[in-house]
């Protein structure tokens, strides 16, 4: 026997396997998130399921589980929903569709050029840059025929590099940033109703049942059935922060474990030009952040914010922090969460287009 088969996990009983996937992701991801690294209930998870796949693990997590994890992520987007959000939306709705718009063709322009000068699919490249919740991002990717690997990769590459630019912004504006509270209010579904409970993850199951011949239906119609009884008032959405680890967790091992060797080598080979482009991004949406801060004669600080191409969660968090107007942050990120949940599949067909026509 080779040294490599005989290193390799597919040889362990697929208990054994499960067993120490889960223990692995689980310390892992809490190790992350002592760091205070963003997602890390999320990267922890994944990291350690990359490793499992490319040292041969032959186990898999269901793609029912997958979906159900969707469901929790688009029930979380729809905690956001609020009429205090609408109502900022309404006032300024002029000036977040203008910017919504600009930073969503300035990623796509951002992709375009991936695909072009980094050899990355379309598809992939589109919702790898696609300026949305990261999770959010890569659950849709799977049902549009992207690589969801490559797509995660690309997607926190960005949020890393969004949440330290952030950090920047403020030390060289002169706040403090209180990024290490973030984690702990990142979620805020608090409260411990056990009816609401119930209602949260009622909905969740529903969504995902009557989503089976819908594109991204498993994470769209729990968020739009949340977000629908939310605003009547029948619902205050609340979500146990365990079950939304295992969500996290369980998106982060479906793609992790489907890694392998020849995926490794792929995506190391690119990361230096995702990196760039991540910070092109960023670089192109201070710029208009600039603009827009002129022209509504608004804080730049806040603006930045609330056009960084980063989690909806961090950025609201790190504008609670650095004392920015919350609500212009939420609203203008939960507006572009939308936008792109709503185009995604647009942009990706036009990327793929148009860089078969460049070709």
């Amino acid at each position: 026997m080779s040294r490599a088969s005989a290193l390799s996990l597919h040889t362990l009983p697929p208990l054994v396997q499960w067993l120490g996937l889960a223990l692995l992701a689980g310390a892992f991801g809490q190790l992350l998130k002592f760091c205070e690294i963003p997602a890390a209930l999320f990267l922890g998870p994944m990291l350690t399921a990359i490793l499992f796949g490319v040292s041969g693990a032959s186990i898999r997590l269901h793609r029912q589980a997958f979906r159900l994890s969707q469901g929790c992520v688009g029930m979380l987007v729809a905690h956001a929903m609020t009429i205090s959000v609408l109502t900022t939306v309404a006032q300024s709705w002029h000036v977040m569709l203008f910017a919504t718009a600009l930073t969503v063709l300035l990623s796509a322009l951002v992709g375009i050029g991936l695909v072009r000068f980094a050899g990355i699919e379309g598809s992939t490249a589109a919702w790898g840059t696609a300026p949305g919740a990261a999770s959010a991002m890569v659950t849709m990717s799977e049902d549009y025929g992207a690589d969801s690997r490559v797509v995660a990769t690309m997607q926190y590459v960005r949020v890393v590099c969004v949440v330290m630019v952030g950090a920047l912004v403020s030390g060289l504006l002169g706040v403090d940033s209180g990024v290490h509270e973030m984690q702990s209010s990142a979620v805020a579904l608090q409260g411990s109703n056990a009816l609401n409970i119930i209602l949260s993850v009622a909905a969740i199951a529903v969504g995902v049942v009557l989503s089976t011949r819908i594109p991204a239906g498993a994470l769209l119609l729990p968020l739009l059935i949340g977000g629908a009884l939310q605003l009547t008032g029948l619902l205050q959405i609340t979500l146990p922060p365990w079950l939304l680890a295992l969500a996290y967790g369980a998106i982060g091992c479906y793609i992790g474990l489907r890694f392998d060797r020849a995926t490794i080598r792929y995506v190391w080979q690119r990361l230096p030009a995702m990196i760039c482009g991540s910070l092109l991004v960023i670089s192109l949406c201070s710029l208009s952040a600039w603009l827009i801060a002129e022209l509504m004669d608004k804080d730049f600080l806040s603006v930045y914010l609330a056009t960084s191409p980063g989690g909806l969660d961090a950025m609201s968090i790190i504008a609670v922090d650095t004392h920015s107007d919350v609500g212009f942050v939420l609203a203008m990120q939960t507006l572009r969460l939308f936008g792109v949940i709503a185009t995604g599949s647009f942009f990706a067909r036009q990327i793929i287009r148009l860089t078969a026509k460049i070709a």
